[in-house]
């Protein structure tokens, strides 16, 4: 907790400074940018990974600057490295096109994570470190169907190197090729930060034999957002839905893990299974131009675990966190959120919001 504490406090100074620094250089109004640059410095720890830093530039633009309607495209990259030698280079995009009835996505993601998994069905019950070396490409678009639904399908292989402590399990090579049939309604004012509506998405993910993987298997997700704007419309609340639900043969490295979105409070990586249903809140308080703070709380379950104990045992996080916008224009905050589990503790650095 000592850590967290300086952690939050040493962010929020950084984030402080360099908004001031963007104010004080601004003595008038400029012309809108056709793009947004900014470079944001990355800074968080966790149990697992211990300390984490790196660099994440972003750039907000417009693609189409005659389209007034599609919503600004995001395009990024993120480079970090842990104290437990895990490393992550990734690059992300967002496109928002033909007054928002196309929606594209492009991801690429390669490192190595150095992690650990617990194992109860042994002489020793404890944690055992694995680590995996990752290579992921995912593509995919959507569609406006009519009004405020979406269709869309994606695309996304995944290449796994695992190895694990002592040979509690056989090491392991393995890639998959998943296709992700996906409907979305979504009413929300912003895509980045909105203050009302709903996100509602339905995802169904298939990995078929005909497509060379080496398990078989289905899963299922299911998210519902609601925000719901207060104090005037300064501040929002968000409550959320989420379930994923593995079928089949589901690979370890394909396992749903309590932590992250849901539920923030957890970063030993304990409780894993092949399905992890969940319902949290927050509270999205905003003050000055650019800086806000939030406040959360959830509820995990999971089912499928190796350690069948685990199974459908209540899993409650929460906590608060510092919120900084970085552009001038956007609505799009970065921040760090720190959060206590059931026996566990997270530090958490966001770009955008939770969920």
């Amino acid at each position: 907790m000592r850590h967290l504490l300086l952690l939050f406090f040493f962010t929020a100074f950084i984030s402080s400074c360099f908004g001031q620094k963007i104010k004080d250089s601004v003595t008038e109004k400029p012309k809108e940018k056709k793009i947004e640059l900014r470079v944001m410095p990355y800074l968080s720890y966790n149990r697992n990974l211990d300390f984490m830093f790196g660099v994440i530039p972003m750039a907000m633009y417009k693609v189409n600057h005659n389209d007034t309607i599609s919503p600004k495209s995001l395009s990024g990259m993120s480079a970090i490295y842990t104290t437990n030698k895990s490393y992550v280079l990734a690059f992300f995009n967002r496109w928002y096109l033909k007054e928002d009835k196309w929606r594209f996505k492009l991801f690429f993601f390669t490192g190595n994570q150095n992690s650990q998994f617990y194992v109860d069905d042994v002489d020793q019950p404890d944690f055992y470190d694995y680590g995996t070396k990752t290579t992921i490409l995912g593509i995919g678009g959507q569609r406006k169907i009519v009004g405020k639904f979406y269709g869309g399908l994606s695309y996304t292989y995944s290449h796994y190197n695992t190895v694990y402590q002592d040979n509690i399990s056989p090491s392991s090579v393995s890639h998959s090729n998943a296709l992700v049939v996906n409907l979305l309604y979504d009413t929300r004012d912003a895509v980045y930060y909105p203050t009302t509506g709903y996100k509602i998405k339905l995802d169904w993910s298939t990995y078929p034999d005909f497509l060379d993987n080496d398990l078989a298997s289905n899963r299922i997700s299911f998210q519902a957002n609601r925000y719901i704007p207060t104090r005037d419309k300064k501040d929002v609340i968000a409550v959320r839905a989420f379930g994923k639900f593995g079928l089949g043969n589901v690979a370890f490295e394909q396992q749903s893990t309590i932590g992250g979105t849901d539920i923030r409070g957890y970063s030993e990586g304990k409780y894993r299974g092949a399905g992890l249903m969940d319902i949290q809140g927050e509270y999205r308080y905003n003050f000055g131009q650019k800086m806000g703070l939030v406040g959360f709380f959830g509820i995990a379950t999971i089912y499928g675990s190796d350690t069948p104990s685990f199974d459908w045992k209540m899993y409650p996080g929460g906590g608060v966190g510092y919120r900084y916008n970085p552009f001038k224009k956007s609505k799009f905050n970065v921040g760090l959120d720190g959060a206590v589990g059931k026996g566990d503790w997270g530090v958490y650095f966001r770009i955008g919001e939770a969920f």
